[in-house]
């Protein structure tokens, strides 16, 4: 059974094995003086759910993957109002 399609979603609920699998492996590969702590973390991706600009796990102002940015301590939230 498949998962119904979610726009609002990020990889880590819409592909576990795949594509949220590379990117999880890209933050662990950070450095950890270049990540920011898992509360801080979760506090980012919650103002990113919430963001009118979250589409199938990137970000519709600077086409990134959300979960990557904002797991990078020196990363900024790329809207104008700079949510993070």
């Amino acid at each position: 059974m498949s998962r119904p399609f979610c726009k609002k979603c990020f990889f880590e609920e819409l592909d576990p094995k795949g594509i949220y699998k590379e990117i999880s492996e890209m933050i662990a590969a950070l450095p950890v003086e270049k990540r920011c702590g898992e509360s801080e973390y979760r506090r980012r991706l919650d103002i990113c759910g919430r963001c009118g600009s979250l589409g199938e796990g990137t970000c519709g102002k600077c086409g990134c993957f959300v979960e990557l940015r904002a797991a990078k301590k020196d990363m900024h939230c790329p809207h104008e109002k700079h949510f993070w």
